[in-house]
């Protein structure tokens, strides 16, 4: 895996001439090594350390300031979840990048809901890696394709109860909302959403002001992060 450095280093915050700097935090001693040759093995990223113990890592997000933390859930002696809440009240310019055993979607809404930028299940091919990097290192979202499918699973079940049920409640979003909402939990841009549902860019912000104005938020973040959660039809 070789992938222009001009990429990431146009990304990487701060100077722009300098590499992505990232943290592993896996407790798996041949797990961390594994992936830690597959960060290295990308143009533009330095490992600027390593640990396989919970309660060091955000002693070292803090002394380090890496621009990437990459983050095992099940970690010993602080759980990946508390890890993250720490991470993102005191270090926020560090983007955190889930990697994890688990594909289900309770635990990527809950990880995403509370601070983490991506989530990227250990058996997804080693292609993904990049691609979720650069998308943390651009500021954009990224789940695991395989994880993203099951997460929209649930709520278009829930629509669908709800219709055959009869209640009467009128769905907070339309139809083409909730599309947009998908393609925001699925990491992509507005560019990127306006091409995709064939309507223009204006369209897409136009969507995104109104499910803001509707749920009262005024922070992107926020929706996107409602979005990952995929409660679309709540009232």
């Amino acid at each position: 895996m070789n992938h222009n450095a001009d990429e990431f280093l146009a990304a990487a915050p701060g100077s722009g001439n300098r590499p992505v700097r990232v943290l592993l935090a896996d407790d798996h001693t041949l797990v961390r090594a594994g992936i830690r040759s597959l960060v290295e093995s990308i143009d533009g990223i330095e490992v600027i350390g390593e640990t396989g113990d919970g309660a060091a890592v955000v002693q070292l997000v803090e002394s380090q300031q890496p621009d990437i933390l990459l983050l095992d859930l099940a970690m010993p002696n602080m759980h990946g979840i508390d890890i993250i809440k720490i991470c993102d009240d005191r270090c926020p310019l560090t983007r955190v990048l889930v990697l994890s055993m688990h594909a289900e979607s309770e635990y990527v809404r809950e990880a995403m809901a509370i601070g983490a930028a991506g989530f990227l299940v250990k058996d997804s091919a080693p292609e993904e890696l990049p691609v979720a990097i650069r998308a943390v290192v651009n500021g954009d979202t990224f789940v695991s394709p395989r994880v993203s499918r099951a997460m929209f699973d649930a709520p278009r079940r829930r629509s669908s109860d709800t219709a055959d049920g009869g209640t009467g409640r009128r769905p907070l979003f339309t139809p083409r909302q909730r599309q947009v909402l998908k393609e925001l939990a699925s990491g992509q841009s507005t560019k990127q959403i306006a091409a995709k549902l064939g309507i223009s860019i204006k369209t897409v912000e136009t969507h995104r002001a109104r499910i803001m104005q509707s749920l009262g938020i005024n922070s992107a973040n926020a929706l996107v992060r409602f979005a990952i959660r995929g409660r679309y039809d709540a009232e």
